[in-house]
């Protein structure tokens, strides 16, 4: 681990650090006043996490596995620099470094681009640490986003209603056209935003706001409903692990089979199988994986696959369905949910399942973070009869054992 101060221009020497071609930098900074007394809130446990990991040890784990990302800088307060220990504690990843951050957000961003400057990134990815919950596929879709303007920002379309206060009562109802709700990781090329960041006026809100200023290109990415932000203190309510009531959700999902001749393999529960007819999908059409997305799901009463990740959406065309089964499971553990168990059963008459079993739980096992003793994959013919019998297509049903706190209401 490297450390450097704010005022530090260069911050990384050695040789072996320097061209990286994408960083990070994650901001961890703040004080965090609005989640109440206690530890700031990126060094708090993160709520309903498997692995007992600090808020912002679970954002540094997304960037630390993303295979894109070469060096992560962590722009830490000055005061925090034991609790930062603990927190990455047995972390093995040892391009990390640390900086000190300012009085503000803006001030913090700068002091972590200019401690990458020796390292000399051609693009740079800037994220909120206590968002824990990001993932590959959103980092990945910031990155990609690159290829056509000087930034890329993940957002959500604003959905709720909104009004416009003063003094208490209600002025104006906002048209909500046209709005979205940006989120971090925000990429950028890394010139064009230290270039924006060093002319900068105070007070702008975020990293986009700074590349609008100087006039930088944006493109709009899709967000991610389960990358929140932590920020009050309820959002740090521990689950009342004494009183945890089992919740049991189901999923069906079918899927097309294509001519023969259409493809060369099939994805399976994460698994690439040799198949020569292709699953007919927006998606990946892995069928099985979308089974157990909507069983998890369903569990949480938050609705089925279509209304997160609508086919209407052009960013989730050919989209990996593990994408959409880390998503439920994120949301699971926003609300306190423990998942227990995970069973699915494909059904068809080729290819053959038997042999691909042991690689399919262990698949889904690394997608939601269980162990492999709680995931079942099974499967069955239909002896000939119906669509499946008959080859037209694969069936995948499954179902879900979710634990949650019996006043949690995941809808709510």
């Amino acid at each position: 681990m490297k450390t450097t101060d704010s005022s530090v221009a260069s911050a990384i020497t050695d040789s072996n650090m320097a061209g990286v071609a994408t960083a990070a930098i994650v901001l961890a900074g703040g004080r965090g006043q609005r989640a109440g007394d206690g530890l700031p809130k990126q060094y708090r446990p993160l709520p309903g996490d498997p692995h007992g990991r600090m808020v912002l040890r679970a954002s540094l784990d997304a960037f630390a596995r993303h295979k894109q990302i070469g060096t992560i800088c962590v722009v830490i307060h000055k005061d925090d620099v034991e609790l930062y220990d603990e927190c990455i504690k047995h972390m093995n990843y040892n391009d990390i470094m640390i900086s000190y951050g300012g009085e503000s957000r803006q001030e913090s961003v700068l002091a972590g681009l200019t401690a990458l400057g020796a390292a000399k990134p051609k693009q740079v990815v800037i994220h909120d640490g206590a968002r824990p919950y990001v993932s590959a596929p959103l980092i990945s879709r910031c990155l990609a986003g690159l290829g056509s303007a000087a930034g890329a920002i993940p957002a959500l379309a604003v959905t709720n209603t909104l009004k416009r206060v003063d003094n208490g009562a209600i002025v104006e109802t906002v048209s909500r056209d046209g709005l979205w709700q940006a989120q971090t990781p925000q990429a950028f090329h890394y010139e064009a935003i230290l270039a924006a960041h060093l002319k900068a006026p105070a007070n702008l809100t975020d990293d986009a706001a700074v590349a609008e200023m100087a006039g930088l290109s944006l493109a709009l990415v899709a967000g991610d409903a389960a990358n929140i932000k932590l920020t009050h203190e309820e959002d740090f309510l521990p689950p009342q692990r004494a009183a945890l009531w089992p919740r049991t959700g189901t999923g069906f999902d079918v899927h097309k089979l294509d001519t023969v001749g259409s493809a060369e393999r099939i994805t399976l529960c994460g698994v690439e199988i040799a198949h020569n007819r292709a699953l007919i999908g927006h998606s990946d059409a892995d069928v099985a994986l979308h089974a157990l997305t909507d069983a998890l799901l369903g569990a949480l009463a938050m609705g089925d696959i279509g209304d997160h990740f609508p086919d209407t959406q052009k960013a989730n065309k050919g989209r990996p369905s593990a994408d959409f089964l880390r998503h439920a499971v994120a949301l699971a553990h926003q609300h306190h949910g423990q998942i227990s168990h995970m069973d699915v059963t494909i059904i068809c008459q080729e290819p053959k399942i038997g042999p691909h079993r042991d690689a399919m739980r262990a698949s889904i096992a690394a997608i939601v973070g269980l162990p492999l003793g709680c995931i079942s994959v099974k499967a069955t013919t239909t002896e000939g009869l119906g669509f499946t019998g008959r080859g037209e297509g694969i069936a995948a049903q499954a179902s879900v054992t979710l634990m949650m706190p019996p006043a949690s209401h995941a809808d709510d």
